[in-house]
């Protein structure tokens, strides 16, 4: 029988990265000379790729600018910025002693995002880390499971994808995956309900019984 498979976002779902992600880009925006919100009002950034976020934050023009001093300051100090989730360890443990074939699959660059899997021990739990490419390919979660599931030749129907965010749940849904909508990251139960998460999780323990559900 084919593993059963589930794809893990990464930010506001494996792990808490906002002060990492929050911090540098503050700093961008600074350097860019725009006004600087505080932490509490970039909560909407953690999760989509970057390169939309700051194109709402700085206009068009000077999206890719701004960018480039973004990773160039999270390379530096941001990449340190982050928590795992208490619990996730577990969970991972878990679910790898049971057999389930394990993969990240994050808007995040995916340099960005093997980094972060590597030091913080996971890459013991995921037999790849899937992301965004330096050139703005993959960054859409859509395009990016397409790919994965190209690559992994992973059965949807045998499958699903746990995130925090609607880009989780609609890329996973447009290629015939189910989604565990995750309460305890940045989306919250009305943006993954009406995107259309299978099931919500209040926390990571609550993904063993949801993941129970959908793929027996």
């Amino acid at each position: 029988m084919t593993a059963r498979t589930a794809f893990f976002d990464l930010d506001g779902t494996l792990i808490d990265s906002k002060p990492g992600i929050t911090g540098a880009l503050r700093y961008a925006l600074a350097e860019m000379g725009e006004t600087v919100p505080c932490a509490d009002d970039l909560d909407w950034v953690i999760g989509p790729p970057m390169i939309e976020s700051l194109r709402k934050l700085v206009g068009e023009a000077r999206a890719a600018a701004a960018q480039k001093v973004y990773r160039a300051r999270y390379a530096e100090v941001g990449l340190a910025g982050n928590r795992v989730y208490d619990g996730m360890a577990d969970v991972l443990q878990r679910l790898q002693a049971e057999g389930w074939a394990l993969y990240v699959a994050t808007s995040k660059l995916r340099a960005f995002a093997r980094q972060i899997i590597g030091h913080l021990g996971f890459d013991r739990f995921f037999r790849e880390v899937y992301g965004a490419e330096a050139d703005g390919s993959l960054m859409h979660k859509t395009e990016l499971l397409a790919h994965v599931l190209r690559e992994t030749r992973v059965d949807p129907a045998r499958a699903v994808m746990i995130g925090d965010r609607r880009h989780d749940v609609i890329g996973a849904r447009a290629n015939g995956l189910p989604t565990i909508g995750a309460l305890w990251g940045y989306g919250g139960t009305r943006e993954l309900e009406e995107a259309g998460a299978a099931v919500l999780a209040r926390a990571p323990a609550d993904v063993l019984p949801a993941l129970a559900t959908l793929v027996g």
